[in-house]
């Protein structure tokens, strides 16, 4: 698979990487040896970019992905985990103190000393101009606890700040078929500063797989339920903020677009990828088949009709909701 550098991290890492939230928590159960075998189909299909939180099933996800690496030791697996929302979502908790006993309980959990990227972990839009806030994470680099840090952002004003400060490795935002604002200024600013970009929830909570109806329904414990108007965290993280129904019918739209031998969850991946200044994709995976399928997607080829295809989708369904949201 392709690797692209990681922003300032100077890691290579594959344009197709795994996010690990299902692993944990708020996507339904997962058995932890199913999980053990998602990380390993995931490296197989040549995978080289974990990405979790310390909330993920409050812990869990971190420990699924320790314990892997642990028992498969060698492997060059680039892990990058986030932090902040364990305690009240205040500017005033983003202190050097917290980040040591949040990074030191990151460490325990993944096994070990220094963890290659730490993210803030979409917090109070304050906390990206807070200077002190860049201080603490330079001293946590500095004593040897993180090799790097990075954000992951709800809005791309949150994004921008973030790519002022020199010490920003990288910046994961949600960026899909339904989610196009931050190809206005993002990407083009991270590009000229070096900065990596991790695109998240790329197919929409699962609604550009294409496997959606109006009558799927979802596990009480699953954010797709309890989170549909943004009862628990921001509405734009389930669905990427757009209606289920009308949703569902941007995604048959959008399977007109697939190209042939291609899924539609692949052929979205993909899409993402092929965005300049993009450095991977973190779908994530509920068994061993979309594991692999989902890696497949990087070998799927984006032409400039289905491009064009994408962007109208987008203004049709979409732009006026969305785009000036987030």
């Amino acid at each position: 698979m392709e690797q692209r550098i990681l922003g300032r991290t100077g890691r290579n890492v594959s344009i197709v990487g795994l996010g690990t939230w299902q692993l944990g928590a708020d996507w339904g159960n997962v058995d932890p040896d199913q999980a053990q075998a998602i990380l390993a189909a995931s490296v197989e299909a040549g995978v080289t970019f974990f990405d979790t939180a310390d909330v993920y099933g409050d812990g869990k996800s971190e420990q699924a992905i320790g314990k892997f690496l642990a028992d498969n030791r060698g492997l060059d697996i680039t892990v990058a985990t986030k932090m902040g929302r364990r305690m009240d979502q205040v500017p005033e908790n983003y202190t050097l103190a917290n980040f040591r006993q949040w990074v030191d309980r990151s460490r325990k959990n993944l096994g070990t000393d220094t963890l290659d990227l730490v993210q803030l972990h979409c917090p109070p839009t304050p906390v990206y101009s807070n200077n002190e806030v860049y201080d603490a994470l330079d001293t946590l680099v500095s004593e040897g606890a993180i090799r790097n840090y990075g954000v992951s952002v709800e809005r791309t004003d949150e994004a921008l700040e973030a790519i002022r400060r020199p010490g920003t490795a990288s910046v994961q935002i949600i960026l899909n078929a339904f989610r196009l604002k931050p190809l206005d200024e993002v990407l083009p600013a991270a590009k000229a500063a070096g900065v990596g970009i991790i695109a998240r929830v790329p197919l929409a909570s699962g609604l550009l797989s294409g496997k959606y109806s109006k009558e799927t329904t979802f596990a009480d414990n699953d954010h797709r339920n309890y989170n549909r108007k943004g009862e628990a965290f921001d509405v734009g993280e389930t669905f990427s903020g757009v209606d289920y129904e009308l949703g569902l019918k941007a995604v048959a739209e959008f399977e007109q677009l697939v190209p042939a031998g291609a899924t539609t969850a692949q052929a979205a991946i993909a899409w993402i990828a092929a965005q300049d200044g993009v450095t991977t994709v973190i779908p994530g995976a509920r068994n061993v088949d979309q594991a692999t399928a989902n890696a497949g997607a990087s070998s799927v080829e984006v032409s400039s009709e289905f491009d064009e295809g994408v962007r109208w989708i987008y203004d049709h369904y979409f732009r006026e909701a969305v785009h000036p949201r987030w």
